[in-house]
């Protein structure tokens, strides 16, 4: 649907095995640059596998993965951060005894240029380091409207707003791609709806591109430009969010009914 050309990210024929069991099979797509694109499938489709590949803490026995036309595949998860992809978690990964502050000042060392030496020794640096990650953290707490929790700690705070600490961490590392994995789980319609602005807004006024795994298909369709469907580890169809909302493969994986039905 999108060529190489114009792609941020090409999944190319991924394949990953866990001993007899195919976790991913062949799956190929591309995510445009400067758009949205959905990842969906039923439970245990593949998605945050798919994920973790990308991320680099799974690796695959197949296939490749080219991000902004060079291939991740020999790339270690530091070098990954350090490309521009940011993401959040099914589960949040956060420092929860830690300020809000902190974590999102973590999300941009991922961007430091001090090295482990310098901040033991606690070069000049280091310091000059610190106070450029600290005004990136406001800058982001400031846009995700997290500034009245900024010195709270993390673990204190309500679950909507842990996840949008988290998006923060990910948004304050410089992404040009943003992985998203289900970040409206477990969200009431409130923050559901603030959700889908935000993940609006990161595309059209940050400029990011964003890869979304995510159950609410509402959310999806909402916010997407593109759909990818995966089942059973393999790529079933994509297209727009009309295209596959009648797409008689995706009908049958989510209702159960046969394809030709």
């Amino acid at each position: 649907m999108t060529d190489g050309a114009t792609a941020l990210l090409s999944v190319r024929g991924v394949t990953v095995r866990f001993g007899g069991i195919v976790a991913l099979d062949g799956v190929t797509f591309d995510v445009p640059q400067g758009g949205v694109c959905g990842l969906i499938g039923p439970n245990g489709a593949g998605k945050t596998t798919l994920f973790n590949c990308l991320s680099r803490l799974y690796q695959y026995q197949e296939g490749d993965i080219l991000y902004d036309g060079k291939s991740i595949t020999p790339m270690s998860a530091h070098d990954i951060s350090k490309l521009g992809m940011g993401r959040t978690f099914q589960n949040l990964a956060m420092f929860k005894t830690m300020s809000v502050e902190r974590n999102v000042m973590i999300g941009a060392h991922a961007q430091s240029s001090s090295g482990f030496t310098a901040s033991i020794l606690g070069l000049g640096s280091v310091a000059a380091e610190e106070t450029r990650m600290r005004k990136r953290a406001a800058e982001i707490i400031d846009y995700m409207k997290l500034g009245p929790y900024s010195q709270r700690l993390v673990g204190d705070l309500p679950f909507g707003i842990q996840k949008r600490v988290e998006m923060a961490r990910a948004l304050a590392s410089e992404p040009k791609l943003l992985l998203l994995d289900e970040p409206a789980a477990g969200l009431n319609h409130d923050e559901m709806a603030g959700l889908e602005e935000q993940i609006s807004d990161v595309r059209d006024r940050l400029g990011i591109t964003v890869l979304l795994v995510e159950h609410h298909m509402s959310l999806v369709m909402a916010v997407s430009q593109k759909v990818v469907v995966i089942n059973f580890g393999k790529k079933i169809a994509e297209g727009t969010p009309a295209e596959i909302q009648k797409h008689p493969e995706v009908i049958a994986a989510y209702l159960g009914a046969p394809a030709d039905a």
